[in-house]
């Protein structure tokens, strides 16, 4: 798999596939998978694969029928290798950490769009436990959720365009924040149990498996 961040042309064909194949329950776009990969990667334990990309499409009912194997092997190869971009940048090099919002274009200027990123994060969330968060990192969720809840748009409405803004801010900020937390505080995997192997039984006229050479009855069945 190739590593570093995907190229132009590789988050539009991602983006082209979502306009393809996503049903009003999927993930629409790769700003939309970029929050949900961040949340995943940032969280207190990481979901399976095989849960979290069923996930994306919003259920197993709507994952793609592909146009075939190759369009499936691309897809999953640029997702990963977008996540592991993720990953290292918010371990390893934070200060080049940058959410990959959206953007709008309208009556020829453009806007960025935080809509669908942070709706993306919460999708995250909900595919772990975050139940745990301390009251002293909850504002850096809601943060997030302040853009990614519908019932928050009247709020972001009546904020004045410098407030706004700094609203968007924030978002960066909180999303390190959070990664930071847990990833210090990482839940325990649970620890699958030893599998039971049964014992060879021992007969009464066996010889005694201490090694004596006495038979079994003789020995150490009693």
């Amino acid at each position: 798999m190739n590593q570093g961040p995907l190229n132009e042309k590789e988050l539009e064909w991602l983006d082209g596939i979502f306009a393809k194949y996503a049903s009003d329950r999927a993930v629409v776009d790769v700003s939309e998978l970029d929050g949900m990969l961040t949340a995943l990667l940032s969280g207190p334990s990481m979901p399976e694969p095989s849960e979290w990309l069923v996930a994306v499409w919003g259920g197993a009912d709507s994952v793609p029928k592909w146009q075939d194997a190759r369009e499936m092997e691309r897809f999953m190869n640029l997702v990963f290798q977008h996540m592991e971009d993720i990953s290292d940048r918010l371990s390893a090099y934070p200060d080049q950490y940058e959410p990959l919002f959206g953007a709008q274009d309208v009556e020829g200027e453009e806007y960025m769009v935080v809509e669908d990123w942070c709706y993306g994060y919460l999708r995250g969330v909900a595919l772990s436990d975050w139940s745990t968060l301390p009251e002293s990192h909850r504002m850096s969720l809601e943060s997030i959720e302040l853009h990614g809840r519908e019932e928050n748009q009247a709020s972001l409405e009546n904020m004045t365009p410098e407030a706004y803004q700094r609203s968007i801010d924030d978002i960066r900020l909180a999303a390190l924040s959070l990664y930071e937390y847990w990833s210090e505080h990482q839940h325990p995997e649970p620890v699958a149990p030893a599998p039971y192997i049964a014992e060879t039984k021992v007969g009464r006229n066996d010889p005694c498996p201490c090694g004596s050479g006495k038979k079994y009855k003789s020995c150490c069945l009693h």
